[in-house]
């Protein structure tokens, strides 16, 4: 390039149209829920902020959903702003763990169906993976590892 070329693209007036719309995104927060007025409270901050596509509260299990184009942070900020004790949901479904019952990960506070986040619930990723079909192969009589 030239000094005709970067005198060009100094005074070449280019618009960049910044993206300020936030990736569409599902925020779980786990509250304190005790009375309906607590839930009404809830549902009418988080429903009433900017990019907000659907909140539901489920109040059995102490849990917020809200699905939109929000930030998690102000999301939680805003159900804090309440009153309400907030954090970020902790738990995961149980059948999508491969060891439930790992210290840490069995909590007898989570709804049913539910276990803590917690890294020892999961494999290792540089863990062998077994495969149970392989150990009995009717193709090669000497792949039986058992006998």
């Amino acid at each position: 390039m030239g000094i005709i070329d970067h005198i060009q693209e100094m005074f070449t007036v280019t618009r960049m149209r910044k993206s300020k719309r936030k990736p569409m995104q599902t925020v779980e927060i786990r509250v304190k829920l005790d009375c309906d007025g607590c839930e009404r409270r809830v549902r009418h901050a988080v429903s009433h902020m900017k990019g907000v596509r659907s909140a539901e509260v489920i109040r059995k299990q102490n849990r917020v959903i809200v699905t939109g184009n929000v930030d998690p942070n102000k999301v939680l900020r805003r159900v804090r702003r309440t009153g309400k004790r907030a954090e970020f949901w902790p738990y995961v479904e149980q059948n999508l763990t491969y060891y439930p019952y790992a210290p840490g990960a069995y909590d007898k506070k989570a709804p049913s169906g539910f276990v803590r986040n917690v890294a020892q619930a999961f494999p290792s990723p540089n863990a062998p993976v077994e495969k149970y079909t392989a150990l009995f192969s009717d193709e090669n009589v000497h792949a039986c590892s058992i006998m």
